[in-house]
């Protein structure tokens, strides 16, 4: 059994633990563990947030391809009309 792309065994995975406890120690690893655990947080709301607006600009522009006449909807800007 491998995890992701590198190959890690269960093996490695004990061995870089065992390192990273010598490293860090025993006092640190709570306040690292948390903060990771924060950051996959944030990390994982963000790209939920980008995937909600992707949704709904995908579902504007179908509504504006049924109502018209096929071609996008583009609005006009002041510079445009100049």
């Amino acid at each position: 059994m491998y995890f992701g792309m590198f190959n890690l065994g269960p093996l490695e995975i004990i061995v870089v633990m065992i390192i990273v406890l010598l490293i860090f120690g025993p006092k640190k690893l709570p306040q690292i563990g948390r903060s990771f655990g924060e950051m996959l947080s944030n990390f994982r709301q963000g790209t939920g947030e980008d995937k909600a607006e992707d949704k709904a600009d995908k579902a504007e522009d179908r509504a504006g391809d049924k109502a018209g006449d096929g071609e996008p909807d583009v609005k006009q800007t002041d510079k445009d009309k100049r």
